[in-house]
């Protein structure tokens, strides 16, 4: 069976679209049912305000710490897989796109 390019296109945007949309009902639903259980917040004292913000932390060290953690968590062969899968598929579909 021979897909145009253009269905492709519109068959994978119209996914990302639904599934976006899913992801934002489920989190307005989560929060309306989380945000019911919080307990009412604490009346805020008026104080000085602070004399100068806190120094940026380096942001190359953050992704450092992200990167190690997750791979800590989930595994580095796990990781480097799921990365060459995730390239993989957008290969195919530029694959696919392009014929």
């Amino acid at each position: 069976m021979e897909y145009s390019s253009a269905f492709v296109c519109l068959m994978g945007m119209g996914t990302v679209f639904f599934g976006l949309i899913c992801l934002i009902v489920l989190t307005m639903l989560m929060g309306k049912i989380v945000g019911g259980m919080a307990p009412a917040p604490a009346p805020v004292k008026a104080g000085p305000a602070p004399a100068a913000s806190a120094p940026e932390p380096n942001r190359q060290e953050l992704v450092a710490a992200v990167s190690a953690a997750i791979a800590e968590e989930l595994g580095v062969i796990f990781a480097l897989c799921l990365i060459l899968i995730c390239v993989s598929c957008y290969v195919m579909f530029l694959n696919i796109a392009m014929q």
